[in-house]
C-alpha cells in the first residue's frame, strides 16, 4: 500500500552555502496493515521522511506511491483530499483546540470531505472510539481539563475518525511520562490491529519501537533494517 522509490530530500543550507542532504536514495515498501517504527536521534530526518510519506512535503527526487497513486504527480487539491481522508497524523504535541470539547476536537477532521454530511454516523464513531480508549466520561470536557496522556489519546482518536488507511505518528510519546508513554504505545498497537490501519511511527525511543512489527533505523539519511519483523 506504500512504496518509496529512490527518495532523496535536500534543503538549502541556512548560510546559503549549498544544499544539505537529509534523506538519501531511500527505497521502502510497506504492506497494508503492518506496523513499522523508524528510529534515530533528533534531527536525523525522521520527521522529514514522515512528512514526505504523508504528502505534507515532496521529495527532491524519487517517487512515493500510496495505494497506487503517485503522490509526485498529484496536484495540491488531490493531495489535500488524500491527507484528510486516507492518512491520519499524530504529532508529539496534540494540537487540540482548547475552546472545543474532546468530542468536538475528534470530529473536526470530518467537517470537510466525504464525511461532512454524515453527522450522526460520525458522532457515533467518535463516541465509540473515545469509549475504547477510556475517555467515555471526558467527552464533554475541554483539553485543559485532561492529563497529557489523555490529550494524546484524543489526538489518536481524532487521527482515526475518517477511517484512514495509513496512520503516521511522529514522536507520539515524546512529551509523556513513562507510564503514559506505555499506554499510548499499547493503544497504537491495539488500534493498528483492530482498525486494520497501517501504522508508521518515528521515535528516538527503542522501548516504543519494540512494540512495532518492524524497526528501521535512519542513519546518515539512509534506512537500515534495525530488527527482524514480527
Amino acid at each position: 500500500m506504500l512504496e518509496l522509490i529512490n527518495v532523496s530530500k535536500d534543503y538549502q543550507s541556512p548560510a546559503d552555502t549549498g544544499s544539505v542532504s537529509v534523506l538519501k536514495d531511500i527505497t521502502l515498501k510497506i504492506e497494508k496493515g503492518r506496523s513499522v517504527a523508524i528510529v534515530g536521534p533528533s534531527g536525523c530526518g525522521k520527521s522529514t521522511l514522515l512528512n514526505i510519506i504523508g504528502a505534507l512535503d515532496r521529495p527532491t527526487v524519487g517517487r512515493v506511491l500510496f495505494d497506487g497513486i503517485d503522490l509526485a504527480k498529484a496536484g495540491d487539491i488531490e493531495l489535500a483530499g488524500i491527507r484528510n481522508s486516507e492518512i491520519g497524523f499524530v504529532f508529539q504535541l496534540h494540537h487540540l483546540l482548547p475552546q472545543c470539547t474532546v468530542l468536538e476536537n475528534v470530529i473536526v477532521p470530518t467537517l470537510a470531505g466525504k464525511n461532512r454530511f454524515l453527522r450522526k454516523e460520525v458522532e457515533e464513531r467518535a463516541v465509540s472510539l473515545l469509549e475504547r480508549v477510556g475517555l467515555k466520561d471526558w467527552m464533554l470536557h475541554r483539553p485543559g481539563q485532561l492529563s497529557g496522556g489523555q490529550r494524546q489519546r484524543v489526538a489518536v482518536v481524532r487521527a482515526l475518525i475518517n477511517q484512514p488507511k495509513l496512520l503516521l505518528a511522529d514522536e507520539p510519546t515524546g512529551s509523556l511520562d513513562e507510564h503514559a508513554a506505555q499506554n499510548i504505545a499499547e493503544l497504537l498497537v491495539e488500534l493498528n490491529q483492530s482498525e486494520k490501519v497501517t501504522l508508521i511511527l518515528a521515535t528516538h525511543s527503542i522501548k516504543l519501537a519494540e512494540h512495532m512489527g518492524q524497526v528501521l533505523e535512519l542513519s546518515n539519511g539512509m534506512l537500515i533494517d534495525g530488527a527482524t519483523s514480527k
